[in-house]
């Protein structure tokens, strides 16, 4: 990691500036959701420059911070739902706290039961990890991965009592969006 950054740092994010839009562009296809991309990237990059290894490309930097930073947002849109007189939010009753802290202490048992292997895979892939990631950790190869994953589903499904479940979609968002292209 660089302890310190060329002089020039926020003339190298000046020059990317417009390659940075372009992307955002193709990416949000509105200009205005652009502009605030690009603003937030950099603002990102202003603020964790120490993070920047002198000697590599700024321009890759950069548009892995833009690309991280949409793909944020996307996740974050998906779960809000748009409710302007509170029609929907009335309608939702929630359940008392007991059951949530119930449900998590079962959780919790049944994970703790899983073999050992398969509830590290698990763990791994709720963390967000791929599987490259996880088999570098386990010393096991890509489908020793998958498989540990799926077996530890099952055995959770099973000792939850949650058979008539098909599947949960436990693939890394990075390897989702693979699968769909």
């Amino acid at each position: 990691m660089a302890t310190s950054l060329p002089p020039d740092f926020q003339y190298q994010l000046q020059g990317v500036a417009s390659n940075l839009r372009a992307f955002a562009m193709s990416l949000t296809r509105d200009p205005s959701r652009a502009d605030d991309l690009v603003q937030e990237t950099l603002a990102k990059a202003w603020e964790h420059q120490s993070r920047f290894e002198l000697g590599t490309n700024i321009k890759a930097w950069l548009f892995t911070i833009l690309r991280n930073t949409f793909l944020s947002e996307l996740r974050k849109r998906k779960a809000e739902v748009e409710d302007p007189d509170d029609n929907f939010a009335s309608s939702i009753i929630s359940r008392g706290a007991q059951d949530g802290h119930m449900d998590l202490v079962d959780f919790a048992r049944a994970l703790a039961d899983l073999p050992q292997e398969q509830r590290e895979a698990f763990l791994l892939i709720g963390e967000g990890y791929s599987y490259a990631e996880i088999l570098s950790t386990c010393g096991c190869a890509v489908g020793t991965v998958k498989s540990r994953v799926n077996r530890g589903r099952c055995k959770l499904r099973e000792l939850l009592g949650l058979e008539e479940l098909v599947a949960f979609d436990v693939a890394p968002p990075d390897e989702q969006a693979a699968l769909h292209h």
